[in-house]
């Protein structure tokens, strides 16, 4: 399923995006509210430009969007009907982030009480939503390592692999690093990130955790990291036009039905602290995502896991709306 990009409002006068008409080769578009994008190649005066290397210079760059964006006239400005949206940016690094939602957590480990567990589910949900709130004042966050080429585009379909045998969703807000980030503080975080999209992180439960050799723990690699298991776009939306990022709805629809609407105000780590965090130890560079970890209503807690045929329906406050169909892996052909 590759369709035409809808019209999808955001927040602020432009937004940035990666497109291209009729299969021909992807271009870096400043898009604007009613729907027409124009080619920054040209307008920037470098050919082989794409929305990862106007990062590498954001501070630069950023007046020129401004300034382009004021005035969308000529015959250089295109209706976004027709052309192709894929995910707006290619990043080298993708920090994730595990465990960050208050009631997620919560809902989580309840579900996976053992079942002789003497507790109550309202004993447990007590217990474990103070040791939650302990970690979110005197602790960290989780983060680890996902990978570009689990990325895919907004509107393209998703491939569910034979072996995954519980494929859910996680839609999440992802924060777009602007330049070169190491050991910087909470306090300076924010300075470092250039815009938010959306990401959707499929996740299959089944191979969470090792069956193997339980002290391994967690693979994140097998879980997270099919071709196509990270949906990402369709914009990427200016810190400046995102008035508050700690208070945006956070809503995935499956089918139509509403399974994820949750505020961003529920996360434990915010993003300041989530990209000083993964600071201290790597070297965020310009276009890498860090993703904020995903609220409660994930397919786990509902019963109902992803299957041949579903539509997700993704959106978050001021940044668009993605809409992807999983298609399973012999579908696929």
């Amino acid at each position: 399923m590759k369709p035409a990009a809808p019209s999808a409002p955001f927040s602020g006068p432009f937004a940035l995006g990666t497109l291209s008409a009729h299969d021909q080769v992807t271009f870096p578009g400043l898009v604007i509210p009613g729907g027409h994008v124009l080619d920054l190649r040209a307008a920037l005066g470098d050919p082989a430009l794409t929305v990862r290397a106007i990062f590498e210079r954001w501070d630069d760059v950023l007046p020129r969007l401004r300034a382009l964006a004021t005035d969308p006239t000529g015959d250089t400005w295109q209706p976004l009907d027709g052309l192709r949206v894929h995910d707006p940016v290619e990043p080298r690094q993708v920090f994730q982030s595990g465990a960050n939602y208050r009631q997620h957590v919560i809902d989580l480990e309840v579900a996976h009480r053992a079942p002789d567990d003497p507790r109550t589910v309202e004993e447990a949900r007590a217990e474990i939503a103070a040791v939650v709130d302990r970690r979110a004042a005197e602790g960290l966050p989780y983060v680890f390592i996902g990978l570009p080429s689990a990325i895919t585009g907004p509107y393209d379909d998703v491939v569910l692999p034979s072996w995954a045998e519980q494929p859910d969703w996680e839609l999440e807000l992802a924060a777009v690093i602007a330049k070169p980030a190491h050991r910087v503080s909470v306090a300076e975080a924010m300075q470092y990130v250039a815009g938010y999209t959306i990401a959707n992180d499929l996740t299959d439960r089944a191979t969470v955790f090792r069956r193997d050799m339980k002290a391994i723990g967690t693979d994140w690699l097998r879980s997270k990291n099919a071709p196509g298991f990270t949906p990402l776009g369709p914009w990427i939306v200016p810190t400046e036009s995102i008035a508050d990022p700690g208070d945006l709805r956070v809503t995935l629809k499956l089918n139509g039905e509403t399974m994820q609407d949750e505020s961003t105000k529920d996360m434990l780590f915010d993003i300041a602290r989530l990209v000083s965090y993964a600071s201290q130890t790597a070297q965020l560079l310009a276009g890498d995502l860090v993703l904020t970890g995903s609220p409660a209503g994930n397919g786990m807690h509902w019963g109902r896991l992803l299957r041949d045929g579903d539509v997700m329906e993704g959106s978050i406050t001021g940044l668009g709306v993605q809409r992807t169909r999983c298609v399973a892996e012999e579908a696929a052909g």
